[in-house]
């Protein structure tokens, strides 16, 4: 049975997620993600302003005036999200942890998917495939999609890429959008990355707090590695740590924007303390852009 606060976090995030889907966006989803191609609909009587090229030759000969083809996009598509939820995620310094803001976008995403008729799967993992959820439609099923999302507990700590990645390539059928989460505090992945993508249309949304890049005058603290439980005593008064601190940040950062780039990955880089909308639609306005 599913605890009282979890049901009042899933409803938070659907009326939250509700509100945000709205016609523009779930309209800037559906123009990015296209479908797989056009179809024959039906064919009906030549209007004015009609294309020449779409007239049914055969249909205008039987009838003694013209008809025309009409198509329609062949719309259904498939959205995967890989959802990492090793150690790491469970840290946030701003009132929101890096593994509940990575479900509340999910939340975003599937609901956009569903506005649009497409299918949603989800993908749990850690160093190990935590649960898998096959894609399907229906709102109840985006609400179990959801619920996962918050409320799974994981038996990994560590963080395995590699694993997610070749595990969807093994369970899913054809192309699909595919939303990889994760702080990528991991290595050894960009052979399987590239590999995806190349099958798959894959999207990395980098999770991000700002304690990551900024370390505060603290004084002696003890930090603990969350994933491999390792402890260190660091000086946080000594202004050469704080900066080197920050460099090893933006250094992480960089590499890893150029591991995206380097493999073809469109990459979306979000945060605890900031809106994550604006990300997305700068996300979705820069594919439309890069489309056209």
């Amino acid at each position: 049975m599913i605890p009282k606060e979890i049901l009042k976090k899933i409803r938070r995030i659907q009326i939250t997620t509700s509100r945000m889907v709205t016609e523009s966006f779930a309209g800037k989803y559906q123009s990015v993600f296209k479908g797989k191609g056009i179809e024959f609909y039906e064919v009906r009587e030549y209007v004015p302003g009609d294309e020449i090229r779409t007239i049914d030759w055969n249909v205008t000969a039987r009838c003694g005036h013209p008809f025309v083809k009409k198509f329609v996009e062949e719309r259904e598509l498939t959205v995967m999200l890989l959802l990492d939820i090793s150690a790491s995620t469970h840290f946030g310094t701003t009132g929101q942890l890096k593994s509940q803001l990575a479900a509340e976008i999910c939340s975003v995403l599937a609901f956009s998917a569903i506005k649009n008729n497409d299918k949603v799967g989800l993908i749990v993992f850690s160093d190990r495939i935590e649960k898998f959820i096959p894609a399907r439609k229906g709102l109840r099923h985006i609400l179990r999609v959801i619920r996962e999302a918050i409320y799974f507990k994981p038996q990994g700590q560590k963080t395995d890429i590699a694993i997610a990645l070749d595990y969807l390539n093994r369970v899913t059928k054809g192309r699909t959008i595919s939303f990889l989460f994760s702080d990528f505090f991991a290595k050894g992945f960009k052979k399987t990355l590239a590999v995806a993508n190349k099958r798959h249309d894959l999207v990395a949304v980098t999770i991000n707090d700002p304690r990551e890049f900024y370390f505060p005058d603290l004084g002696m603290v003890k930090l603990r590695d969350s994933e491999t439980g390792k402890d260190i005593l660091v000086d946080s008064s000594n202004k050469d740590f704080r900066r080197q601190y920050k460099l090893d940040a933006l250094k992480r950062l960089k590499e890893r924007q150029m591991l995206f780039r380097s493999v073809g990955v469109d990459s979306i880089d979000v945060y605890t303390d900031r809106p994550y909308d604006k990300e997305l639609f700068k996300f979705f306005k820069t594919r439309e852009r890069r489309q056209h």
